[in-house]
C-alpha cells in the first residue's frame, strides 16, 4: 500500500506510448511507489478538467510525446519538483522557466543507449561485410558475386572504426567493437576525457586526422547548433573510398546534400538510421541508390526494449521517494553540452 507521505505521481505522454511502456506488472509497481490519483495518465496537460489534479502533483513521468514544460503549465502545476523522463533526451521538455523553478530533471537515456549501440554495432559488422549493399544490387546478385567488390573490401579483421562523440552511445560502441578481432577504434570528442576513452579502448584523435583512416564512421554526437552538418562536404571528401558512414544519432550532423553526392558517385557508402529531414523526401536519391540502406529510426527502444527504460525512470522513481541521489539527473549546464 502506497504511503501517504508518498509524492504524488501524473504520467504524460503520447496515449499509445503510455499502454506500450506502462503494462499491468510495471503500473502495479508504480502505484506502490506514489500516489496516483485519477487520472493517472495524460496526453493533454492544457485539459482545463485537469486543474485540480495538476494543482497537487509533484513529480511527472514524461515520455515521448510529452509537451513542452513552458511558464504557462508550470504555473497550473506549483507543486512540481521533478521530472523523470521515461525516454532519452529531455531537451525537447526542458524551458528556462523549469530550471528557474528549481526543479529537477532525470532521464532514462542510458537505458535507450543500449539498444542503439547494438544497432551501431550491427551496422558496422554489416558494412564491413557490405551486406545491406549486395542485397540491394540485383545486377551483383545476379552475376554471382563477380561484382561483389564494387562496394570495398568485405572483411571486419583489422578494421579502423571512427566514433565521433562519447556519448552514453558513442561509450558503448567503443566498448563493444572491442569483439572485432584487430579493430582499431578512434575517437573524435574534444570534450571528452582522453584518459577514459583509452579506458574504453579507444584513441583520442582529432577529427581531421581520424576522418582519412576509416572504414567505418559512426556517429554518436548530440544535435546542437555547433554540431548542425559537423559532417559535410570536406568532411566527407577526406573519407577514403568505400568508407561507410553510419549514423544512428541525429541526421542534422550531415550534410545531406553531400552525402548524396558521394554515394551517387559510388565512392562512399551509407547506414541511415536518421536523416535530415526525416523522413527523407521519396524522391531522395539516398532511397534508390544500393549503396545506402536507409531505416526508419529503428535503433532505439521499441517492442518489449521499452521496458527496459520503463523500468529505469521506476527504479529512478524509487530513489527520488526515498530521497536518495538520482542516478542520472540533468542538469541546465550537462544539456548543454549532451543530447
Amino acid at each position: 500500500m502506497t504511503d501517504i507521505n508518498s509524492p504524488e505521481a501524473l504520467v504524460v505522454m503520447d496515449r499509445d506510448v503510455f499502454e506500450r511502456q506502462f503494462d499491468a506488472p510495471r503500473l502495479a509497481r508504480l502505484r506502490r511507489l506514489v500516489r496516483l490519483p485519477e487520472p493517472l495518465f495524460t496526453d493533454d496537460l492544457d485539459d482545463p478538467a485537469l486543474d485540480a489534479r495538476l494543482a497537487t502533483v509533484e513529480v511527472l513521468l514524461t515520455g515521448w510525446g510529452a509537451p513542452q514544460l513552458d511558464a504557462g503549465r508550470l504555473d497550473r502545476m506549483p507543486r512540481l519538483r521533478a521530472m523523470l523522463h521515461c525516454a532519452g533526451t529531455v531537451r525537447p521538455q526542458v524551458t528556462p522557466d523549469f530550471w528557474e523553478r528549481g526543479i529537477r530533471a532525470s532521464s532514462v537515456a542510458e537505458a535507450n543507449a543500449v539498444p542503439v549501440a547494438e544497432y551501431t554495432l550491427a551496422a558496422i559488422i554489416f558494412a564491413g561485410k557490405k551486406a545491406p549493399f549486395i542485397a540491394a544490387d540485383p545486377q551483383v546478385r545476379r552475376d554471382h558475386g563477380l561484382q561483389i567488390s564494387r562496394f570495398g573490401e568485405l572483411s571486419n579483421l583489422g578494421r579502423t572504426i571512427g566514433v565521433v562523440g562519447f556519448s552514453r552511445v558513442g561509450r558503448r560502441v567503443v566498448d563493444l567493437v572491442q569483439q572485432l578481432e584487430g579493430v582499431v577504434c578512434l575517437v573524435a570528442d574534444p570534450y571528452a576525457d582522453p584518459a577514459e576513452i583509452v579506458r574504453a579502448g579507444g584513441i583520442p584523435t582529432a577529427l581531421d586526422d581520424l576522418l582519412p583512416r576509416v572504414d567505418v564512421l559512426s556517429l554518436h554526437a548530440p544535435a546542437l547548433p555547433s554540431t548542425r552538418h559537423m559532417i559535410a562536404a570536406p568532411q566527407l571528401a577526406a573519407l577514403p573510398d568505400h568508407a561507410t558512414l553510419v549514423n544512428t544519432a541525429r541526421g542534422s550532423l550531415v550534410d545531406t546534400a553531400a552525402l548524396e553526392r558521394e554515394c551517387a558517385s559510388g565512392r562512399l557508402n551509407a547506414i541511415l538510421d536518421v536523416t535530415d529531414p526525416e523522413p527523407l523526401p521519396v524522391d531522395s536519391v539516398l532511397y534508390r541508390l544500393p549503396n545506402v540502406m536507409v531505416t526508419p529510426h529503428l535503433a532505439g527502444s521499441l517492442g518489449s526494449e521499452l521496458h527496459r527504460m520503463t523500468d529505469a525512470a521506476l527504479d529512478e522513481l524509487e530513489r527520488y521517494a526515498a530521497g536518495e541521489p538520482l542516478l542520472d539527473e540533468v542538469t541546465s549546464e550537462a544539456l548543454r553540452l549532451s543530447a
